[in-house]
């Protein structure tokens, strides 16, 4: 069951969802058999984690909230970290940024206290993130530095990619831009997602590159950057984020 659950996230990392989908469905109906707290809650979490990195939010939140709850009935502390993350982070991409801090901090604080150094960049990022979609730019690029210094130091070079991303997603937020520094970081992420075969990475990466340049006034790298993210997330089926691109890419054409 777990390798199977296993092979489903890193599918989730290279976006290749319907495999990892099937792959998820039948290590949650061998957890389900033999009805086993933990191998259901890292099953639900498998599952969950997915559908994010899919952006349908629909499928994620409730499998990632079960998650989470099975986490806490059980009494399994060590999950907490990884599961509570993760949908801090699908709480963020729904908007419901009051649910996903006060969650993200827990997890954040229960990895430092555990020791548990394989999660914590897993909870800096979404933190930094959330931080950062509240307008606590401050906060959000702490959590970023932090989560790039630990990737560095451990060598979790697929979370370095998402700790460029997100320092980019932070310089480009601010006011007036930050734009060299923001292209510089997404540069540096698309590079190692490139590297890793991390496709959903790759076309948020472009995505903003392209929102960028559409900012700085350079409309044909704003086009190309553009429509390499649209095509990406049509090829993914990541339609979660299409409705954004596609109305960038209209305003730089003009339509």
């Amino acid at each position: 069951m777990i390798s199977r659950v296993r092979l489903a996230w890193c599918y989730a990392e290279l976006g290749i969802f319907a495999e990892g989908r099937a792959l998820g469905d039948e290590g949650l109906r061998i957890a389900a058999a033999v009805d086993h707290p933990g191998s259901l809650t890292i099953a639900y979490y498998g599952l969950g984690l997915l559908a994010l990195r899919q952006g349908d939010l629909p499928r994620a939140l409730p499998l990632l909230e079960r998650a989470v709850g099975l986490c806490q009935d059980a009494d399994l502390p060590s999950y907490f970290p990884r599961m509570a993350s993760t949908l801090g982070a699908a709480y963020s991409l729904a908007g419901r940024i009051a649910d996903a801090v006060p969650l993200l901090t827990q997890a954040m604080e229960q990895a430092i206290a555990t020791e548990m150094v394989g999660y914590q960049a897993r909870c800096s990022l979404p933190l930094g993130e959330a931080q950062m979609l509240a307008g606590r730019l401050g906060e959000a690029h702490a959590h970023a530095e932090q989560a790039l210094a630990h990737a560095r130091e451990y060598q979790e070079r697929g979370h370095q990619a998402y700790a460029l991303r997100l320092l980019g997603d932070i310089a480009a937020h601010r006011e007036p831009p930050e734009t060299e520094r923001a292209a510089a970081h997404y540069r540096q992420a698309l590079t190692l997602a490139e590297e890793l075969g991390m496709r959903p990475l790759q076309a948020h990466c472009h995505r903003g590159l392209g929102t960028l340049y559409t900012k700085t006034g350079q409309q044909e790298q704003a086009r190309t950057e553009l429509s390499t993210a649209i095509a990406m997330y049509r090829a993914m089926e990541m339609t979660f984020w299409l409705p954004q691109t596609e109305a960038a890419l209209a305003q730089v054409e003009g339509r």
